[in-house]
């Protein structure tokens, strides 16, 4: 196999190594349990409040805000479980057809448990009906909750502008910002949201660590009910190497934002230019919309995403079809339905997303890969006219 180019950063990052040497004391030298008496265990829970400051100063929260999950799934979970419970007497959710599967299938199965859930429908472009939005909040909403940005397209939505409609009818407004955390400013000091889900391996931390952002003052029922840990919020004893390496890589994140946002979105835009120039029939989803700068959703007409996948793979090049959580699927991706993206093309869609780590030189290694690929699958589907 030739050497990798690794451009599916949305479904987990490589762990920067900063991050790995802060973490590594504390599987063998530091192993104490947090939540002990005496100062072995002592000073380690010191390292976590540590963790906490910094993950809170990257989304200008406070650290009493933080709690630390094993993921972003279990943070979205706990969000609206959390919400669910804590008003048991309203029965309606609201969300969006293109949120991440830890949302969609949460709110699947609570459709058949008496809950009423409204499906906000985007645009051809991913964004959401706003006015679609407005019209669905009643006095028995006991949530809304959208993601900041699409994990499949980058899509990013107006999260001021919501949370500013939700929070003035007083509705708890939860949002999924596990792609948009490290890519975009987060201030929630100056945000009317209530809680924000984030996920460490999205910004080269390991994977098995989340954080829940929940606003001071915001009634909430705990998802995961054990000891006392988290402030009784979230039992269980803490994955300590895990969350000091979270809490790095919040600091690496805030002080290079900026500038990787600026390096990495010239790359994808050369990446987007280039293959659109190359290859005909070809669709960049969401192009007209605000969106994340590492970020490029691309349907080729008359292939299959799989066979392109496969031919990428031999060159080393690591893609995706889309979501890493649906695209074990032969269907297309709900994003992309929801989006109306023709079937001819929602088939054969990939996902490029990039990090820190990628170089000019992969994409253009990849822009002189894949033109002939797609010719090549071309050629042989019964579909194709060139």
């Amino acid at each position: 196999m030739s050497e990798i180019i690794y451009v599916d950063n949305n479904a987990t990052t490589k762990v920067d190594p900063e991050v790995l040497n802060e973490m590594v004391p504390y599987f063998d030298k530091y192993y104490g349990n947090p939540s002990s008496m005496h100062s072995f265990g002592g000073e380690i829970g010191k390292k976590i409040q540590e963790a906490r400051l910094r993950i809170a100063s990257l989304i200008s929260a406070h650290p009493e805000e933080i709690l630390f999950t094993s993921c972003g799934s279990e943070s979205n979970n706990t969000a609206i479980r959390s919400a669910i419970l804590s008003n048991p007497l309203k029965k309606h959710i609201v969300t969006s057809r293109v949120e991440h599967a830890s949302v969609k299938n949460l709110c699947d199965v609570l459709s058949h448990q008496g809950y009423r859930i409204s499906y906000i429908p985007v645009d051809s472009q991913g964004n959401v009906d706003l006015d679609f939005l407005a019209a669905c909040l009643t006095e028995d909403t006991a949530i809304v909750s959208l993601m900041w940005a699409n994990n499949e397209t980058g899509v990013i939505f107006p999260i001021e502008s919501i949370a500013n409609m939700v929070k003035s009818k007083g509705i708890l407004f939860h949002v999924d910002a596990v792609q948009a955390l490290g890519k975009l400013s987060i201030n929630m000091a100056k945000l009317n949201v209530d809680m924000l889900s984030v996920s460490g391996h999205k910004i080269h931390a390991p994977k098995g660590i989340g954080a829940l952002f929940l606003k001071k003052g915001t009634k909430f029922s705990p998802f995961l009910i054990g000891g006392h840990q988290e402030h009784g919020r979230r039992g269980g004893t803490e994955n300590v190497a895990s969350i000091i390496g979270f809490g790095k890589a919040a600091e690496l994140a805030s002080k290079s934002l900026i500038s990787d946002h600026e390096r990495i979105k010239t790359m994808r835009d050369t990446l987007e230019t280039e293959l659109i120039h190359q290859i005909p029939n070809t669709i960049i989803n969401g192009e007209k919309s605000t969106r994340l700068p590492n970020t490029t959703s691309i349907s080729f007409e008359y292939v299959e995403g799989e066979a392109i996948l496969l031919m990428l793979n031999e060159f080393g090049i690591c893609a995706s079809s889309g979501s890493a959580c649906t695209s074990g699927s032969l269907e297309p991706s709900h994003v992309l339905r929801a989006m109306g993206v023709p079937f001819t093309a929602a088939h054969g869609t990939i996902r490029f997303s990039l990090s820190k780590y990628n170089t000019s030189s992969e994409m253009h290694r990849i822009i002189e890969i894949l033109p002939n690929i797609i010719q090549k699958l071309r050629n042989i589907s019964p579909f194709w006219k060139a």
